[in-house]
């Protein structure tokens, strides 16, 4: 003999099988939701990745072809604030442990790309010593560590004695995107007016970076170099 329904009792199950896939239903929805926002991120860092390196190649061929474009601005933080070779007006720009590159309009800059343990670096080391301290108070030598560690940074500066300051654009930093960076050291040269030069991929040799200052010291506010304004060591 069959046993009697519990109506009430199925109807509870019924009731709490509702409720139980309600609550699968919002949480599949809730992390729909949320795998959609990461791909759409995901997505949306690519594209500015891809558009903050296509503007850094563009740069780098504007420079190669001569036509001067304005250096990528910054504001980095001075992991070595050794003034010794910079005019001295300037040496307040680096007062609040920041420089930003603006603060040197008005002056011929060589920005210097490179990393405490990049080899080259090292080669390169004592020829940027030796001009920034020929060119002292006449030209601006500034260093961006990139891609490194604060304290190796540091300790790879007071080895090699560098002679003007130092910041730091660490790991993430814009610039390597922003200046088309494809390794260090690179070398880009700014005109008073803060407009790219010319540069240098790779680490500088004594002519071409002899060539490099001049385009920014002449009177005639540089030109054209041999093989156009992208200078090869």
């Amino acid at each position: 003999m069959a046993e009697p329904v519990d109506a009430p009792q199925v109807e509870r199950e019924e009731n709490d099988a509702a409720v139980e896939e309600s609550e699968h239903s919002r949480w599949s929805l809730a992390l729909r939701a949320v795998a959609i926002a990461l791909v759409a991120g995901l997505l949306g860092l690519l594209v500015w990745a891809t558009l903050a390196a296509g503007r850094g190649w563009s740069l780098v061929a504007q420079v190669a072809a001569g036509k001067k474009p304005a250096a990528p601005g910054f504001t980095l933080g001075v992991i070595w604030p050794h003034t010794a070779t910079w005019p001295s007006e300037l040496q307040t720009a680096i007062t609040d442990g920041k420089l930003n590159l603006r603060a040197l309009h008005g002056r011929a800059v060589v920005l210097n790309f490179w990393a405490s343990w990049c080899i080259p670096c090292r080669q390169e080391a004592p020829l940027l010593h030796a001009s920034a301290l020929a060119h002292r108070g006449r030209v601006v030598f500034v260093g961006v560590d990139v891609k490194d560690l604060t304290g190796d940074a540091i300790s790879f500066a007071r080895k090699y004695k560098l002679n003007y300051v130092s910041v730091r654009d660490g790991f993430g930093g814009k610039s390597w995107d922003a200046y088309g960076l494809t390794g260090v050291p690179e070398t880009y040269f700014l005109d008073a007016r803060g407009r790219i030069v010319a540069h240098i991929p790779g680490a500088v040799t004594t002519q071409p970076l002899a060539q490099g200052v001049s385009t920014i010291t002449r009177s005639s506010g540089g030109g054209t170099l041999q093989g156009g304004a992208h200078v090869t060591p």
